[in-house]
């Protein structure tokens, strides 16, 4: 059982900044393949961006290339999204997930298998 806390929400106006954070519990956290999704109300969940277990991969949704930066330090056991230029249809709960996964960077919710609780961003125009 893998639990991830993620944090660094917040409200922030357009073109501002932010880095989400999510660490995880357990010291096997290297060996999953982890990434960030995102819900706006009224909306399903969204694949923001995905990175491999050495960092040696990375993937991004279309909508945030070139704005958002996904990284992670496994001796801290911990993900990050560094989130600039931000725009209002940014706004939505973010949440980063787990998956055993290792061969490729899922983009389906479902094929994650260990998720947070979410953050709250809020971009105001």
């Amino acid at each position: 059982q893998v639990q991830l806390v993620e944090s660094g929400g917040g409200l922030v106006q357009a073109g501002g900044s932010l880095r989400l954070a999510c660490a995880a519990s357990q010291r096997t956290f290297s060996g999953y393949t982890m990434g960030w999704f995102r819900q706006a109300p009224g909306k399903e969940r969204e694949f923001v961006s995905g990175i491999s277990r050495n960092s040696g991969r990375t993937l991004y949704a279309d909508s945030v290339k070139g704005r958002f930066t996904i990284s992670r330090d496994n001796a801290k056991n911990t993900v990050y999204l560094q989130m600039n230029s931000l725009k209002p249809e940014d706004t939505a709960v973010y949440s980063c997930a787990a998956t055993s996964r290792i061969w490729f960077i899922p983009t389906t919710p479902s094929d994650y298998d260990y998720w947070g609780q979410g953050t709250q961003v809020t971009v105001s125009s």
